[in-house]
């Protein structure tokens, strides 16, 4: 994974801001946390220091567990519709009645 620019210059130093998650509310925190423990620590030492707030932050920003999820819920669905385990009215779930919350 790479942090730090190959070329540091003025204009990295202008443009390093615009890929963030500062600008969302869902992983603004954790990204906040993460880049002051790799300010913290240093590039070298945060890599291995900071890597469970770096691998929290991948996951918010990413969401590859939920996708996983997801993927194995809609097949797992799929695989009792095909064998009869499930019928073609409940093969998905339903949508709950309306002012129910």
């Amino acid at each position: 994974m790479s942090l730090s620019p190959w070329l540091k210059s003025p204009f990295t130093d202008l443009t390093g801001a615009i890929v963030s998650h500062q600008w969302y509310d869902e992983c603004a925190d954790i990204e906040l946390k993460a880049l002051d423990c790799l300010e913290a620590y240093g590039l070298d030492r945060g890599i291995k220091k900071c890597d469970t707030l770096m691998k929290d932050f991948t996951e918010c920003s990413l969401k590859i567990k939920q996708f996983k999820r997801m993927f194995a819920l809609r097949f797992e669905r799929q695989r009792q519709y095909l064998m009869g385990e499930r019928s073609k009215e409940d093969h998905y779930a339903k949508a709950p009645e309306y002012d129910s919350y």
